[in-house]
């Protein structure tokens, strides 16, 4: 098989502030693997904390160790080999969507229908990220009125402290008067113990429906503490990113978020559903600044799953890629072999 790369510039329609920072656009990197007859595509949206920082150390990673093994078996296999080398799950999620596109395509099935998934059937959650009131109250118009969305993924976790974070959430529960949105809140490890407490009585009284990695990474052994008596169901993200950390923290959460760029792909997720099942938790998918082709890959798991939040390619201007299509709220897997997911023509 032939593996090649691409890297692409993706610019946001809006900046995402989140606890850690803001980023207003990245470099992606981009996979195909060709057996000759199909290819398969795949993408890396780096970052850091999953084992890349850019787009071209992804690559780096993923030549050195296409190098060593270069005869791609299974993704189940390709993927045990390669977190058996090291390599970053950010670049792993690009060569495994990739195989998994091209399994699927060489099946002529879709890759949703492969994996023994129906569609899915739950709404995708828009982000807002960190901002202020006026804000808010300038880009939920464009959300709500105008894309139509009614189910809102609120960032919080303000390095102002939490009264910023409330007066934004204010902001938000002021159009929730007008228009029946569900809200969830991700504060991406911004708050402390005291502050999480505080804030998840707060929003648990002001229609939050629950609250995502409350506490920063590494801070998982207060995760027992803030469980117990907790008013809003609490999800981990950061604190969860393989299967492998499922049982570690299964007795002090509710459920537990997956990324395909922090599990490592299409295989890293099955392996994460099939142990939050086992574990009697609830599970759902998010993203990171990811186009349609990575975002079809997430879409085709998405059927097994209680909540998604696949928005990322909605706030790219523009999104070079298709194949995610939003069907009624829903990100919605498409009826052609493969993942569907594509650079446009």
């Amino acid at each position: 098989m032939k593996v090649a790369f691409e890297i692409h510039y993706l610019k946001k329609r809006f900046p995402l502030r989140i606890s850690r920072g803001v980023r207003d656009g990245q470099y992606n990197l981009f996979v195909s693997v060709t057996d000759g007859e199909h290819t398969g595509w795949g993408e890396t949206s780096p970052g850091a904390s999953e084992g890349a920082a850019t787009a071209e150390e992804a690559q780096e990673q993923l030549e050195a160790f296409l190098k060593k093994e270069p005869n791609l078996n299974s993704p189940h296999d390709t993927y045990d080999l390669a977190l058996k080398y090291g390599l970053a799950p950010c670049a792993l999620a690009a060569l495994d969507i990739a195989l998994w596109d091209l399994l699927a395509k060489k099946a002529n099935m879709p890759l949703y229908q492969m994996l023994g998934y129906s569609k899915p059937t739950k709404p995708t959650s828009i982000t807002l990220g960190i901002m202020t009131p006026e804000e808010a109250t300038e880009r939920l118009p464009l959300i709500l009125e105008q894309d139509g969305i009614r189910t809102l993924k609120v960032k919080l976790g303000n390095p102002e402290g939490i009264e910023a974070d409330k007066a934004m959430y204010q902001s938000v529960l002021e159009y929730h008067k007008t228009y029946p949105i569900s809200i969830r809140v991700d504060a991406n490890g911004g708050w402390n113990v005291k502050d999480a407490k505080h804030m998840m009585q707060w929003l648990s009284e002001r229609n939050c429906e629950y609250v995502e990695q409350p506490l920063k990474e590494g801070k998982e052994a207060y995760l027992p503490e803030l469980f117990k008596n907790r008013p809003l169901p609490i999800f981990v993200d950061e604190s969860c990113r393989f299967a492998t950390d499922i049982p570690k923290w299964a007795h002090a959460v509710d459920g537990v978020n997956m990324k395909l760029m922090k599990c490592g792909g299409v295989t890293g997720a099955l392996r994460i559903i099939s142990t939050a099942h086992a574990f009697g938790l609830k599970t759902m998918i998010g993203c990171m600044g990811e186009t349609s082709i990575s975002i079809a890959a997430g879409a085709a798991v998405s059927g097994a799953l209680d909540h998604i939040d696949l928005d990322s390619h909605l706030n790219l201007n523009p999104d070079p890629c298709e194949g995610a299509p939003l069907v009624n709220e829903i990100t919605m897997p498409m009826d052609v072999p493969g993942h569907g997911g594509k650079f446009k023509a």
